[in-house]
């Protein structure tokens, strides 16, 4: 696939979201970052804004294998991954694959599950593998987790162990829609559900194409010394958090990095990329100290401090 046509398939990826999507250019640009970036993605918002149909908008965007799970607090490891059953007529186990396997699995109010079946999806979503009843098994390819849950609601919630929250890529917010795309929203749904009428416009394969395309995406040294000098000051005492960022994120921020300058057309990546995916990146990872807590600090405004005290590259 040559430039042209990559970034041809972006647009029309773009464009079905966009169809179905009454929210900022921002949302969509973010899903689209941490999909060509093969990343996970975390939707933190209240109910009813569309985390759901994001998802599912992306699935029917791409001619992927597609598996929805609704989290509950009963619910086990083994509903996830899978479980092995014995055959009376071969004698055997058979093991019977849960619903991880697939392409795009959407984990929906994620934080309604207990911390043990949360934890069945910590070694596929770093290794896109799974290790169940002393077996391997490998999952498809591309393989992306959209989780989404609800930050106001807390009875019969789990909060998501750092380790589970590490190994998200970007984590946002889509938000109200401004009056007008309220409207949009109201007059094309009337009679039917627009999602309904998505195609897919690119195949996997040819996403890992693109993703694969992305990380040739250029980061000069000076850049990755801008995004090494950020992370390293969440770990600093005097940064106001209590655990700062992984070596994990300061991957996930170049990658994401690559992937922004390449939906702008862009062979390199420039600071502002890494400005503006700051927050969306990091801000989940790190753990706010209590004293910055009682000043009123979010680890968003901690970021933002760090970043003006670091000298950009020219």
């Amino acid at each position: 696939m040559n430039q042209t046509e990559s970034f041809a398939k972006t647009e029309l990826i773009r464009a079905n979201l966009h169809s179905v999507i009454h929210a900022g250019k921002q949302v969509v640009e973010l899903l689209l970052n941490a999909v060509l970036a093969s990343g996970h993605v975390l939707l933190d918002d209240v109910p009813g804004v569309g985390k759901t149909t994001l998802a599912k908008a992306l699935a029917r965007s791409l001619e992927a294998d597609f598996k929805r799970i609704q989290f509950t607090s009963d619910m086990m490891p083994s509903d996830i991954l899978g479980s092995s059953v014995f055959s009376q007529k071969t004698g055997e186990f058979i093991f019977y694959k849960g619903p991880i396997f697939a392409n795009i699995l959407l984990a929906d109010e994620i934080n309604r599950a207990s911390p043990r079946t949360q934890s069945a999806l910590l070694e596929a979503m770093n290794e896109s593998q799974i290790s169940i009843e002393g077996g391997h098994y490998d999952l498809p390819h591309p393989f992306l987790v959209i989780a989404t849950e609800n930050p106001i609601e807390y009875f019969g919630t789990f909060p998501l162990p750092e380790a589970q929250l590490d190994r998200f890529m970007v984590r946002f917010s889509i938000g109200y829609p401004n009056e007008e795309q309220e409207l949009a929203m109201l007059n094309e749904r009337w009679d039917s559900d627009p999602l309904e009428k998505l195609k897919p416009v690119i195949s996997c394969a040819e996403l890992q194409d693109l993703q694969k395309e992305v990380r040739t995406v250029s980061v000069e040294r000076s850049v990755q010394e801008y995004m090494r000098a950020i992370v390293s000051a969440t770990r600093e005492a005097e940064s106001g958090f209590v655990l700062g960022a992984s070596p994990r994120a300061l991957l996930d921020l170049a990658h994401c990095a690559q992937a922004r300058a390449f939906l702008q057309k862009r062979d390199y990546v420039i600071p502002d990329d890494v400005v503006f995916l700051m927050p969306f990146v990091l801000a989940h990872r790190l753990q706010v100290s209590s004293e910055s807590k009682h000043a009123g600090q979010t680890a968003a405004t901690l970021l933002d401090a760090i970043r003006k005290k670091i000298r950009v590259p020219v």
